[in-house]
């Protein structure tokens, strides 16, 4: 008996894995976080300031009877802030965490095969990966859970 083989079952072990990212703006820097972690983004949500914190913890977001802390990433990456109007709701390790960003730019599918690692002097530590983006771009992957530390 002859079996015809239409290649299904080769391309089939040959389709490469791949992540979906959140890509977001922080001043010229694209960074993105994966789709799994994202609960979902707001635009233009009040923040009540809370005293004594370190100065890139904004405060406190009310979601739907749920306090959720939100963390400048300017601030916390080193840079001056700005006017940003935009926090995406990240669920870290159980915890809700919001992350205040100038801009949710788009959402891409990668190969994880495309992500890199950051290279051995990265000391900020918040990044844990890099890949190009489809329109030529470079997107730097966020470390959700190092948001968490300190």
């Amino acid at each position: 008996m002859n079996m015809i083989d239409d290649g299904t079952s080769a391309r089939a072990g040959l389709e490469e894995e791949v992540e979906q990212y959140l890509v977001f703006r922080c001043d010229a820097l694209r960074i993105g976080v994966r789709v799994d972690c994202v609960v979902e983004a707001l635009i233009n949500q009040v923040v009540t300031p809370l005293p004594m914190l370190p100065d890139y913890v904004c405060g406190i977001i009310n979601l739907r009877g749920e306090v959720v802390p939100v963390v400048s990433i300017r601030l916390r990456l080193g840079k001056p802030s700005a006017d940003e109007q935009s926090i995406i709701v990240l669920n870290v390790n159980g915890t809700q965490l919001g992350i205040l960003v100038d801009r949710v730019d788009q959402m891409v599918k990668l190969p994880r095969s495309s992500i890199l690692p950051m290279p051995a002097t990265n000391s900020q530590k918040l990044m844990c990966g890099m890949s190009s983006l489809p329109d030529g771009g470079t997107m730097l992957e966020l470390d959700s859970a190092v948001l968490l530390e300190h």
